[in-house]
């Protein structure tokens, strides 16, 4: 069974929290690294590779460059996970 886009949300919320020391993050579909104090390229990477782990998932680099915002990447782990 596909897993709830909810708790995709809700495992990223997560995720972003710990990755930027910042419990007033929430993971929403038009997020975008802009908005979020810290998101340089080395959070980025840390990211991606703390979902790939998360999520038993891996992304390609094409994958990885043509996200635009969280609610990119929330898609893209459940594209992989069905």
């Amino acid at each position: 069974m596909p897993m709830e886009t909810d708790e995709i949300y809700r495992r990223l919320t997560k995720m972003l929290r710990e990755i930027f020391d910042d419990e007033t993050i929430t993971a929403t579909p038009e997020l975008m690294a802009d908005q979020v104090a810290g998101w340089d390229s080395f959070a980025q990477l840390r990211l991606i590779l703390t979902v790939e782990k998360t999520f038993s998932v891996d992304f390609a680099a094409a994958q990885i460059t043509s996200l635009n915002n969280v609610g990119d990447l929330a898609a893209l782990i459940q594209s992989k996970l069905q």
